[in-house]
């Protein structure tokens, strides 16, 4: 059995692992799904965080764990984990990319989003705007937002977790992760492909793996299988660990 920590995307906070950590702590794991500091319930703090901040943040309760952690990285949560990887190679047993952002070293989002070409605009860029305080974008789109997050989810979850999104640091898709061969690149890495992807496409998907190549699992779902295939879900990180 391992110890899983669950890392949440963009605008999203731990809530989003709900069924997933229940289900992964019925196979005998342990299982942590924390709020990133200033998302999920601490967004009402106000705070606007770094991306170290939440890297070190993950690499410290990994440090803390008694065995070495498996960090399951969302969307945006796959540059948190490979930052964390970085920071504490020795904490960490393996780094799995649920249609995640798997930047090269030194790369940012934007970076990695400029150098892909994609075949068409994403519903996504119609859901979100800057928020007043300038540090923050929020989605207030909601059908576009629904469209790129939840697009095969059921009705009611697809409003209900559009209903618990909060402000994103815009710093987050500027920002390089600093990654080296000798920490983050000794840690194996797996690759779960959401083929019914809107948010981040399934050719994007595919352009960031053949960059870093990898263990790929393949799953017939949109980009929130946490509620649209949390059962295949389930068993493939429970496979992964």
């Amino acid at each position: 059995m391992a110890t899983f920590i669950l890392v949440h995307g963009a605008w999203h906070g731990g809530w989003c692992w709900e069924e997933i950590a229940p289900a992964l702590t019925g196979h005998g794991h342990r299982v942590l799904a924390p709020d990133l500091p200033g998302m999920g319930e601490d967004a009402a703090s106000g705070h606007v965080a770094s991306l170290d901040e939440w890297a070190m943040f993950i690499a410290g309760m990994a440090s803390a764990s008694a065995e070495p952690a498996v960090l399951v990285g969302h969307s945006r949560g796959g540059i948190v984990i490979s930052r964390a990887a970085e920071l504490a190679p020795r904490a960490v047993k393996r780094l799995v990319y649920l249609a995640a952002v798997m930047a090269l070293p030194g790369e940012s989002m934007d970076t990695l989003v400029g150098s892909f070409a994609p075949a068409g605009k994403s519903p996504l860029a119609d859901a979100v705007g800057v928020a007043p305080d300038g540090r923050t974008s929020i989605c207030h789109g909601r059908q576009a937002a629904i469209d790129s997050f939840y697009n095969s989810c059921p009705p009611d979850k697809a409003e209900a977790a559009f209903a618990r999104l909060t402000p994103e640091p815009i710093a987050m898709r500027t920002s390089p992760v600093v990654l080296t061969a000798q920490r983050y690149g000794t840690i194996p890495r797996s690759y779960i492909r959401c083929e019914q992807d809107r948010a981040l496409p399934p050719a994007l998907q595919d352009y960031m793996i053949a960059r870093q190549p990898c263990e790929v699992v393949l799953l017939n779902a949109d980009h929130s299988p946490f509620y649209s295939a949390p059962e295949e879900l389930t068993g493939l990180l429970h496979a992964a660990a």
